[in-house]
């Protein structure tokens, strides 16, 4: 009787193959991103280049700016965002579902667009300060706040709601009426079913949406950037300070290192929470 290959032969030859094939894009993924994030590393390295960093106040101040900005501007997007979502998934009007499509197209565009869309309704020239000039005849407008923290908080909240926006809308979507329709029917205010009915199920999507937004924002600098927020100096502003402004390319990579760290360890805590959800639904 002919004998054949081995088993173990067969087998790991499929094995071979899956892996020269996985080869060319590990290839190009090193070229690519590995090997400029080791030379950033490795920039960063330099004799008490760390040190430096840590110990100057400048580092300290956007550190506390970037933080704040990012839980602050998380805080809103979650109270805003899980207000329209209950509007449009449980309050019927005209033009709700193009409302909800819209939200799909809205994560497409770019965040300064927001910026400069917000600019030309309540910068320094812009229309609300026009009309109150116009109106009183002042020589300008009261209106500006968009050059402070508080104009960088209103940007990233207006341009990252939708990303809470959009989980919570596919959670309630899949929310048993059944539910809604029964506590009703036994008097319970419409306040009590979103307490007790509502917000128990839009809790990890919550938690998902939120956890987005937490790392999108701890990396915004387009935003920072539009606003000409004066004052206003996160971690990636102080990266482009330090490394176009001051040419201290060792500087910039220290707070660039430290940035990655904190962005890895935040979409870990992301990855974890959307996997929970996956499974709860």
């Amino acid at each position: 009787m002919a004998g054949g290959p081995p088993p173990s032969a067969s087998v790991s030859r499929p094995r071979l193959s899956a892996r020269l094939w996985a080869l060319p894009p590990v290839l190009a993924l090193g070229v690519v991103f590995l090997y400029p994030l080791a030379l950033v590393v490795q920039e960063s390295l330099a004799p008490g280049a760390y040190a430096g960093v840590f110990a100057s106040d400048a580092f300290r101040e956007a550190l506390a700016t970037t933080v704040w900005l990012a839980v602050g501007a998380t805080a809103g997007c979650l109270v805003l965002g899980f207000v329209l979502a209950l509007v449009i998934a449980f309050v019927p009007f005209p033009g709700g579902r193009a409302v909800a499509k819209f939200i799909d197209v809205f994560l497409s565009f770019p965040s300064f667009l927001i910026t400069l869309a917000l600019l030309f309704l309540y910068g320094t020239v812009g229309i609300a300060n026009g009309l109150w000039t116009d109106v009183t005849g002042a020589a300008e407008g009261p209106f500006r706040f968009l050059a402070t923290p508080w104009g960088v908080l209103l940007a990233e909240v207006t341009y990252f709601t939708p990303f809470v926006m959009r989980p919570l809308l596919a959670a309630f979507s899949q929310l048993d009426t059944a539910q809604l329709e029964v506590a009703s029917a036994l008097g319970a205010r419409p306040a009590r079913i979103v307490r007790q009915v509502i917000l128990p199920e839009a809790l990890p999507a919550l938690a998902a949406g939120g956890s987005l937004v937490l790392v999108m924002c701890l990396n915004e600098f387009g935003i920072v950037l539009f606003t000409g927020a004066k004052g206003v100096t996160t971690l990636p502003m102080l990266v482009y300070g330090k490394a176009i402004l001051e040419s201290d390319y060792p500087a910039a990579c220290v707070v660039a290192v430290v940035n990655i760290a904190i962005s890895v360890g935040l979409y870990a805590l992301y990855r974890v929470v959307s996997r929970r959800v996956g499974a709860q639904r």
